[in-house]
């Protein structure tokens, strides 16, 4: 289907535009929340009107995407050069390559988070360097930093969002972020470890984006043939750049406790008992943890909360 011009919104260039009805429930927020990196995510957003923005780098270029609609007809506008490319891929950004008939609940539990998110989906970006470079920023520190750190470097080294989007950052080309200084990284709160890994992988450019094409499982596997790109990581990048319905999270301090404690009640957990949970949703575990997210409490905590720890020069 090709997109048709919208006219102009604000002076800004004309968009283009793109009419999607889904199949089935769709709760939109609840697809696309596990994009947005925080509530300050200069590449994410929703507005007091119900629309959702976003804000990506694709291969044809930059581009901002706006959602509107009911989950019954829903319509997509967007800027930029690569907003056909946006256009193209977002049913898949909806859920439409996603199959949720495929998910049987075996837990009173998850049944309960089924039935009552039917319009979970699961989003498929294709676009794996986009969701690599913000996992690894999340490898070992606090969610508040890691998200403190990917806000902080859009804002200094990204670009303005094409369209009517303002203080909405599109993140570095492969240049880009290869070309940001050590202190920079440093006043981030971005540690050489990690910021080592996120160069080794723009320095593969657009070879990781081709990733997309390939099944998530071997997807996975070239994912981590990078140095420092470890299971966690990879899982969290393809959950979602492919939707992969099965990639469960291994290696988070704190997704076993919560698994462990929402299916049997313990207070603590390990990956290993998190996994014997989760055996029954063989090729859905990634379905299931977010259901199980999404309707369980978290086990009473036993300590302080651990500090983040505080920002070199800019909040």
């Amino acid at each position: 289907m090709r997109p048709i011009p919208a006219g102009r919104v604000g002076g800004t260039a004309p968009a283009v535009s793109r009419a999607w009805v889904p199949t089935g429930p769709l709760d939109v927020r609840l697809t696309l929340m596990p994009l947005r990196r925080g509530g300050g995510d200069p590449a994410f957003r929703i507005t007091p009107d119900g629309a959702v923005w976003r804000a990506s780098r694709t291969p044809e270029g930059p581009a901002t995407l706006r959602i509107t609609g009911s989950p019954a007809a829903l319509e997509g506008q967007a800027w930029g050069p690569g907003a056909a490319w946006m256009l193209d891929a977002l049913p898949g950004l909806l859920g439409a390559y996603d199959d949720p008939s495929a998910f049987v609940p075996r837990h009173r539990l998850v049944h309960a988070a089924h039935r009552r998110h039917a319009g979970l989906r699961l989003t498929r970006t294709g676009l794996v360097l986009e969701s690599l470079i913000p996992s690894i920023l999340e490898q070992k520190v606090t969610t508040e930093e890691a998200y403190r750190a990917w806000r902080l470097l859009l804002f200094q080294h990204g670009e303005p969002a094409p369209g009517p989007a303002p203080r909405m950052r599109v993140m570095p080309d492969a240049r880009g972020w290869a070309r940001i200084p050590s202190w920079d990284w440093h006043c981030a709160g971005v540690d050489d470890k990690r910021a080592s890994t996120v160069m080794r992988a723009v320095r593969l450019g657009g070879r990781l984006d081709t990733l997309a094409a390939l099944e998530a499982a071997e997807a996975a596997r070239r994912l981590q043939t990078v140095p420092g790109i470890g299971p966690w990581t990879a899982a969290e990048t393809l959950q979602r750049s492919h939707g992969a319905p099965d990639a469960v999270t291994v290696g988070d301090l704190h997704l076993p406790h919560l698994i462990g404690y929402a299916l049997t009640g313990a207070h603590r957990s390990d990956d290993a008992t998190m996994l014997e949970l989760l055996a029954p949703y063989a090729g859905q575990r990634h379905r299931a943890t977010r259901l199980i997210c999404l309707r369980s409490p978290a086990p009473p905590r036993r300590a302080p909360r651990l500090a983040p720890n505080p920002p070199t020069r800019y909040a």
